[in-house]
């Protein structure tokens, strides 16, 4: 175990923890919410420092990230842990692995030696990915102080519900981050055990400390697909920045929801075209190898300039950030640099 950071001391041995928008107050012996910061006679401790459940090196398209280093390869790790208990998590035997009795490994992995693989793969980035990097800051923070040292950058694949305080604190070396915004409010509340507003905000944040974003909406049948509130994220996402790129998902049956039944694909177009309509400037759809929303257009002429299939590049016509066709500005990271 190693002692956590953003906890504060309470009586009778509390403590409050200040990692993100749960704000959990954890009784001596007990966990947070996320089950990985626990409580020893009145210190916060993080059981997960280092104690990798993946390690992967994958295109960044499969974050999805498709404006941030597009073609390039990041080196993807997780801890065990999720501050959310999402009942269609579709990597749930990680992310709630301990809530549902397992155990960790042993072995720690140190900041140095991710960077090193990461190095030696021909990465270009780190993603903190798979489970909530929130839930392992300390770790994802060491490892990103370390990765910028060495030149590369730093992702996160992110539900946003880490605090003010935590993104202030990972903000200098957080270059990017794709943001879940799952639904309204009863969504969250419903099948998260979450609430939508603090995403809302910690998506404005990062865009004000100048951290590229994308927003990932998994479209689950019957709970968030209906036309008004597609518009309602739509319109959520246009008026913090239309130019942010929105990866609308299928859904497919996982974990407690693993009997109901997949995203029709006709859903799937719709809220793209919504999402167009609405004025985003780029709208792509997720899980549907070979669509043409897996494509980039540029928002000026309408050209395809980045075209795709799954998480692999066939063409692309983005040249020093712009269009190669019209020289029409692309919103997006495309140096390395």
């Amino acid at each position: 175990m190693r002692e956590a950071i953003l906890w504060d001391t309470l009586k009778d041995n509390n403590v409050k923890c200040r990692l993100c928008n749960h704000f959990c107050v954890i009784k001596d012996g007990a966990t947070g919410i996320c089950s990985v910061r626990v409580n020893r006679s009145g210190r916060l401790f993080t059981i997960v420092y280092g104690n990798l459940v993946a390690e992967s090196v994958d295109p960044i398209e499969k974050k999805p990230f498709f404006h941030f280093l597009p073609g390039s390869l990041s080196y993807s790790i997780a801890t065990a842990g999720c501050n959310f208990s999402c009942l269609f998590c579709q990597n749930y035997h990680i992310s709630q692995l301990l809530r549902e009795g397992g155990f960790l490994d042993k072995e720690e992995t140190t900041p140095e030696e991710v960077v090193n693989s990461a190095l030696s793969s021909g990465c270009q980035s780190v993603s903190y990915t798979y489970t909530e990097p929130t839930i392992f800051f300390e770790f994802a923070l060491d490892t990103a102080k370390k990765s910028k040292e060495n030149g590369l950058k730093n992702n996160f694949v992110t539900n946003g519900y880490m605090s003010r305080e935590a993104l202030k604190l990972i903000s200098p070396y957080l270059d990017a981050a794709n943001i879940d915004l799952k639904g309204d409010d009863e969504f969250y509340r419903k099948l998260c055990k979450a609430r939508q507003k603090p995403v809302i905000e910690n998506i404005s944040r990062m865009k004000k400390l100048g951290i590229w974003v994308e927003i990932t909406t998994l479209l689950v049948p019957e709970y968030n697909d209906s036309e008004k509130q597609i518009k309602e994220i739509a319109r959520i996402i246009r008026d913090i920045d239309p130019g942010i790129p929105w990866h609308i998902s299928r859904f497919f049956p996982a974990y407690k929801m693993g009997g109901h039944y997949p995203t029709p694909l006709e859903k799937i177009i719709m809220a793209r075209e919504i999402g167009l309509a609405e004025g985003l400037k780029y709208v792509y759809v997720g899980n549907v190898p070979g669509s043409n929303g897996e494509n980039t257009y540029c928002p000026s002429c309408g050209r395809v300039l980045i075209k795709r299939y799954g998480y692999t590049i066939m063409e692309n016509y983005v040249k020093d950030g712009r269009c190669a066709f019209c020289g029409a500005e692309i919103a997006g990271v495309f140096d390395k640099k």
